[in-house]
């Protein structure tokens, strides 16, 4: 199992519509070989530094699937207006990649 993780600091007042972007795209991940689940995730706000944390969190069976997803026309496709929000981004997003360590 492969966990990938994008953490986003989002500016207070953009949380509602950061949480309709991902709503309102078409990523297809339930296409690709080896997605098993997608879940968006809000953290707490941060006031003193001005943004609200969210973690996009998907599963995969293996790390080569997801690697593969990164390769994809359909990777592509859904990144494609990604630009179009910088407003509401405090900084680029923070990936973070994690394989199970089995018997754990």
């Amino acid at each position: 199992m492969f966990v990938a993780m994008n953490r986003f600091r989002i500016a207070i007042g953009h949380e509602e519509a950061f949480e309709a972007v991902w709503k309102g795209r078409d990523s297809s991940l339930s296409e690709m070989p080896g997605f098993v689940s997608f879940h968006l995730l809000r953290g707490d706000s941060v006031p003193e530094e001005g943004y609200t944390l969210f973690a996009s969190n998907s599963v995969w069976k293996d790390k080569d699937s997801f690697s593969a997803w990164t390769k994809s026309e359909n990777f592509r496709a859904a990144h494609k207006n990604a630009g179009e929000n910088r407003a509401m981004y405090l900084g680029p997003p923070k990936f973070e990649g994690f394989s199970a360590v089995e018997g754990a």
